[in-house]
């Protein structure tokens, strides 16, 4: 007959990774929060924050689109070269999910299909001290 295909189906109420299922350490930002973060009032903020000592870099050098601080100019240019900035950058291009796009997928409506949105990496504003 052979060996059933299914193991160990009787103790799917168990995890037995929960750790890798629950992991926040490195988790970022959605990308529709994101998108609410690139608003011009609320990117100025975040780009001109005031000094934070508890925040690496002391919250002067931050990235809008990956939502990540940097310790210094030099790390936050060379981010923006980086495969990971570049993708989320590509990610970002597509308008944000919403519940009207929802109700039209499941039927309640004609489907359109997401709008692009033009995204750019910020420009930096060097401090010369």
């Amino acid at each position: 007959m052979g060996k059933s295909k299914q193991v160990g189906n009787h103790k799917s109420d168990k995890k037995k990774h929960i750790s890798k299922t629950w992991k926040t350490k490195r988790r970022t930002k959605d990308l529709d929060q994101i998108h609410s973060d690139m608003k011009p009032d609320t990117a100025t903020k975040l780009l001109n924050q005031e000094v934070d000592y508890d925040v690496t870099g002391c919250a002067q050098h931050y990235c809008l689109h990956c939502a990540r601080y940097f310790t210094d100019m030099r790390s936050l240019k060379e981010h923006f070269k980086t495969k990971g900035h570049k993708k989320r950058l590509k990610l970002l291009r597509e308008e944000p999910y919403t519940q009207a796009e929802a109700e039209r997928a499941a039927g309640m409506g004609s489907y359109i299909t997401p709008k692009k949105v033009e995204v750019k990496t910020q420009t930096v504003e060097e401090d010369m001290d």
